[in-house]
């Protein structure tokens, strides 16, 4: 079973680095955008919240810093993204750090596409995602590239027409779920806490019914751009969005 949250101090607003300020006009959108949205996703991960006593999580925009000048290089470590992560004022807050393309990272590939940590020093939390498109596109950006093993099925068309972001967001989002329902990692996890199945990891490669190993499931298709997709967003964005684990139904859940 996934471990119930424990009392830890709340996240309320989320700091994410490379996202521009959203407008009031674009928030009403999203609130507006055709379901099946990232809201109605959302509402999963708000359900473990609720179950813990807790408020709703409120998702706030707040400023980017760029570091295009690699000031740790392109072969970062572990450590080092955490130290990116500390660079805004991010006390209370969530970072996200995104690499690009060309930086490696500890681990990126072999065994994780991302990760979350957290400082409790300053009770804050950070997601590292690695853009993947020249490194491991058959790993991190599937099924928009063809898997590394496994039957080699035509990839499908990326929802924004880049392969390597758009596997960021899936990877984004299942990190986003992850840490807001396990932050500090005594919240809902299976496995050891040192190696924790989150809300999102618990079901890998899933994202419509009928989804199996190689294959992502029934989704939506744009008619236009023939792109696969199960999340609507704000201004006509479309996603593609992991299943998360909804402890209502014990199971795994998509969109569509």
């Amino acid at each position: 079973m996934v471990r119930e949250i424990h009392t830890n101090p709340e996240i309320h607003s989320l700091r994410l680095p490379s996202l521009a300020h959203p407008t009031k006009t674009e928030q009403e959108e999203e609130h507006r955008s055709i379901n099946p949205s990232v809201s109605q996703w959302w509402t999963t991960v708000d359900a473990y919240v609720k179950k813990a006593g807790k408020k709703p999580t409120r998702l706030t925009l707040s400023n980017q810093v760029s570091d295009a000048k690699y000031s740790l290089g392109k072969s970062l470590k572990k450590a080092q993204i955490a130290q990116l992560a500390s660079i805004p004022n991010n006390k209370a807050r969530l970072t996200i750090v995104l690499t690009a393309q060309d930086v490696a990272v500890e681990g990126f590939c072999m065994s994780n596409c991302g990760f979350h940590g957290s400082n409790a020093k300053t009770n804050s939390a950070y997601i590292w995602v690695g853009n993947s498109a020249s490194q491991c596109p058959g790993q991190c950006a599937w099924p928009f590239h063809q898997p590394i093993y496994g039957p080699q099925s035509a990839p499908l068309v990326a929802p924004n027409n880049d392969v390597g972001l758009d596997g960021m967001v899936i990877n984004i989002a299942g990190l986003l779920a992850g840490t807001v329902t396990n932050p500090f990692g005594k919240g809902y996890f299976q496995g050891p806490s040192e190696a924790p199945v989150e809300v999102a990891s618990v079901c890998p490669g899933m994202y419509g019914k009928g989804s199996y190993p190689g294959y992502a499931g029934d989704l939506l298709v744009d008619a236009n751009t023939g792109a696969s997709y199960n999340a609507n967003g704000a201004n006509g964005r479309k996603y593609l969005l992991p299943a998360l684990f909804d402890a209502s139904t014990s199971a795994c859940s998509t969109l569509v």
